[in-house]
């Protein structure tokens, strides 16, 4: 029997000794490399912060050239990095800068390579002010140091557009309201329309292909050639009309050779396409209005034209009457015949180059007139500006009447004028048979036989001709020798 009893402590026979327990990792039996202890603290802390809120200043900010961004976030005390990768930040509405307060959203990691602890950001925004207020703001500054805000670079629209471009959304309300006020203000004007999304993703794209596509249009020829373009949408929330505030829109309309008026939202809504377009509307039906004028605002230029040919017509007949009364006050005392029939052929030019000046420039005035009635349609205006071209037509008839009554009225003054010159002439004394005698030495008149002697030569001149002789003998009135 005592051999069939066991102990009551081991080992138990036939049975190996227990193995010892094994160390924990991180002990000094078990200790852990660096990547290992990275890696375990990294697990641990994503798994403890996996989704957290941090707010701090931004410091040290850099945008490497991989598109990731690198900065640091502080407060009065710490400071922790942080990363946000390139296919994150892409999504940012605006441009993060050092001392910028912000609210950031991410995981807090650790950086393995580096045992740097960090947080990786999903999402970032300012704190105090909208990040579309902040990305707003950059894009000004950016735009207006390149001079696109600048007033030389703004065109002036035409006065009579004959084909206008608008770039808008074919289903919104600013659409129907211009197409209402330009058919109010003008017929005849030919409307394009480009349409595009004015809202949400992708929609400053559109806006900004629609504007070159204008733009290409119009480069065809004068044929298709658009005289102005409206770009914009109705009123709306700042993320509404945020695509006009993107820097692809605000190019397209800086690269525009059409000139472009701006109408976004209400007159309290600005947005950066405001700024670089040529013209700033308050609502797209102001814009419709800026482009078009009234019909009592043409005839008021017809007018003002007509008044203003008037009274350059007067003070050109006014200018010549005094250049030709200063002719007639002239004297010639050479070559009378000559300056004379100058005077007559001038006078004959100037009535002609007046004449056809004055038709000329009616006829040019006329067809201005006629163009301007053929742009617009309603049958009223027509007739006014018809019956405006026939008032100018009679004016400038009863002009050319005017200026022929009054060379031909000159020309017989000039006629008379001459006929006295001839009657006083010496010329015509000598035609009566009388001569001049004068010393062939000197040229001086001789008007007493007592100025010569017997034997001097003298120059006798005739109607026609001259007679060189020599004195032979002289006599006083009375007397003879």
């Amino acid at each position: 029997m005592p051999d069939r009893l066991l102990p009551l402590f081991g080992p138990f026979p036939d049975e190996p000794p227990p193995e010892p327990a094994p160390a924990a990792p991180g002990t000094r039996e078990r200790p852990l490399t660096v990547s290992q202890a990275n890696t375990s603290a990294r697990v641990l802390l994503e798994e403890s912060f996996p989704d957290i809120w941090i707010q701090g200043e931004i410091s040290n900010f850099k945008a490497h050239g991989s598109g990731h961004h690198y900065f640091s976030l502080k407060d009065a005390r710490c400071q922790v990095s942080a990363v946000m990768f390139r296919g994150v930040n892409l999504h940012l509405r605006f441009k993060p800068a050092d001392g910028m307060l912000v609210l950031a959203r991410g995981r807090l990691t650790i950086y393995e390579a580096r045992g740097g602890y960090q947080i990786n950001v999903q999402w970032m925004e300012p704190v105090g002010a909208g990040s579309l207020q902040i990305a707003f703001e950059q894009l000004k500054a950016k735009l207006r140091a390149e001079g696109l805000f600048e007033a030389e670079r703004k065109r002036a629209l035409p006065a009579l557009p004959v084909r206008i471009a608008v770039v808008t959304s074919p289903t919104g309300a600013a659409i129907r309201d211009i197409l209402r006020v330009l058919e109010r203000r003008y017929a005849g004007l030919t409307v394009l329309v480009a349409p595009c999304r004015v809202q949400g993703a992708g929609s400053a794209a559109e806006i900004a292909a629609a504007i070159r596509l204008v733009n290409e249009y119009s480069s065809r020829g004068p044929g298709t050639r658009v005289d102005a373009m409206i770009v914009g949408r109705g009123g709306g929330s700042l993320e509404d009309l945020w695509a006009f505030n993107e820097e692809i829109v605000a190019r397209a309309i800086a690269q525009s050779d059409v000139p472009v008026i701006s109408a976004v939202g209400h007159e309290a809504d600005v947005t950066i396409s405001d700024y670089v377009a040529d013209l700033r509307a308050p609502t797209p039906s102001a814009a419709a209005e800026m482009v078009v004028k009234s019909r009592e605002e043409l005839l008021s230029r017809v007018e003002g034209a007509r008044a203003r040919l008037a009274q350059s017509a007067r003070y050109f007949v006014l200018g010549w009457r005094r250049r030709i009364e200063g002719l007639g006050r002239s004297r010639a005392f050479a070559r009378v015949e000559s300056a004379l029939a100058d005077a007559r052929q001038r006078c004959d030019e100037s009535m002609m180059r007046m004449g056809n000046a004055t038709l000329t420039r009616l006829r040019t005035l006329g067809e201005r007139v006629r163009l301007g009635g053929e742009r617009i349609s309603p049958r009223g205006l027509r007739t006014q500006v018809s019956s405006r071209r026939v008032a100018l037509e009679a004016t400038g008839g009863n002009l050319a009447r005017a200026i022929r009554t009054l060379l031909r009225s000159r020309r017989e003054r000039a006629g008379s004028a001459e006929a006295v010159l001839n009657s006083l002439s010496p010329l015509a004394v000598l035609e009566r048979g009388y001569a001049i005698c004068q010393d062939q030495r000197t040229g001086a008149v001789i008007a007493d036989a007592a100025a010569v002697s017997t034997g001097d030569e003298i120059r006798v001149r005739l109607s026609r001709g001259r007679v060189d002789a020599k004195v032979t003998a002289t006599a006083n009135d009375g007397e003879s020798s």
